[in-house]
């Protein structure tokens, strides 16, 4: 498989298991102690760990750290949005939307240089 299309595999998984780990104790752990949803958390977060370092050694053939962290952001946004509004409940608004296309602007900059290349 593409190095490319493996790191962006990995770490859209990574981040599932990330945006659990860091907001899932809200919905799911808010009536026990602290060091419960803590400890948890950690737990979730090595999962995550499993699947990110590998992703961004392997992407890191492929890309700058630059270009590596803002697709880690993009990825980010797109796991958060269906998390936040098909798990957490939450209402969207348009600012999830202008955030989408500041962070595509960023991806515009930091991957410009393989565009014109392509």
């Amino acid at each position: 498989m593409d190095k490319f299309f493996l790191t962006v595999s990995l770490l859209c998984c990574s981040n599932v298991f990330m945006t659990f780990a860091w907001y899932g104790h809200l919905k799911n752990l808010s009536n026990k102690p602290l060091i419960i949803a803590v400890l948890v958390s950690w737990g979730i977060a090595f999962f995550e760990y499993l699947l990110q370092v590998p992703a961004n050694r392997i992407g890191h053939h492929v890309m700058n750290i630059g270009q590596l962290k803002i697709l880690q952001e993009v990825i980010t946004l797109s796991v958060f949005i269906p998390f936040s509004l098909l798990y957490m409940k939450e209402k969207i608004s348009l600012d999830y939307m202008y955030a989408g296309l500041c962070l595509l602007g960023a991806v515009f900059f930091m991957f410009r240089a393989k565009l014109a290349g392509a």
